[in-house]
């Protein structure tokens, strides 16, 4: 018993001198108790930003033919779950295939705003609202993802509801506003902003502030999101696994929350 007991002591302590040595050299860790994937599902009915191409597969090979399964697929660069390049806001930005590996792995927390955006569809997150979530969960950590969780996730099979157009065909769908977009940047230092919407802006807002504000600073916007009820409020890391098309405005993602 006492060997038994002196070899798990051995273990114990050889395992904490490797952790500190590997914070010591600058190692980052991820530690989870379970993977949530955001990524929505791709099929050719799903939204469409008007004007965008649509979503196709042809199939090219079968197994009565070929001996084996394989399809084609079409698909816009800023359709499904996907991340929007600098370039695609601003003239000189850079493509999606110049983000670093390092980059696409980012500490997330979570905004909820249903509520609101159930009474005012047009509604856009405030600095007010921005303080009112760090007075319950504390100040938001430089370097982290804002993601915006509006509710508009489970409309993703209704195109309609998506983008509520109106009759002069303006969308209708929450957004961060100007205001606490440069908040976050300017006073909290973020790495960019994910939303279950098809646009981090509001419906509304043809100017596009919130996503030019990203694309200037090279930063993330991830847009189209789903599953946003599975995180926590803050703890969870993401890892975006972009397609790195050569000076691609943006790209598809599959992006994985690792949630402690």
């Amino acid at each position: 018993m006492m060997k038994q007991l002196f070899l798990l002591t051995l273990v114990v302590l050889t395992g904490l001198a490797l952790a500190a040595c590997g914070s010591a050299s600058g190692k980052k860790t991820i530690t989870y108790s379970r993977v949530v994937d955001l990524s929505q599902p791709i099929h050719p009915n799903i939204p469409l930003w008007p004007g965008d191409p649509p979503v196709e597969f042809e199939e090219v090979a079968n197994f009565a033919t070929h001996g084996y399964y394989l399809r084609r697929f079409s698909i816009g660069e800023h359709s499904a779950t996907h991340m929007n390049a600098s370039n695609s806001f601003v003239e000189d930005g850079q493509g999606i295939d110049a983000y670093s590996p390092e980059s696409l792995v980012v500490p997330a927390v979570v905004i909820d705003i249903r509520d609101k955006a159930a009474a005012n569809i047009d509604y856009a997150l405030t600095v007010e609202d921005v303080l009112a979530w760090e007075k319950k969960y504390g100040k938001i950590p430089a370097g982290s993802l804002v993601l915006l969780y509006t509710g508009w996730q489970d409309k993703w099979d209704d195109p309609a509801s998506f983008f509520n157009p109106d009759e002069n065909g303006g969308l209708h769908f929450p957004g961060f506003s100007a205001e606490a977009t440069l908040f976050l940047f300017d006073e909290r230092k973020v790495a960019g902003m994910g939303i279950d919407t098809h646009g981090v802006d509001p419906g509304q807002d043809v100017t596009f502030f919130t996503n030019v504000e990203i694309a200037k600073r090279n930063a993330i916007a991830l847009e189209c999101l789903g599953n946003l009820d599975q995180l926590p409020p803050k703890g969870a890391t993401l890892v975006i696994g972009i397609l790195r098309l050569q000076n691609g405005s943006g790209s598809p993602v599959s992006v994985m929350a690792f949630v402690p």
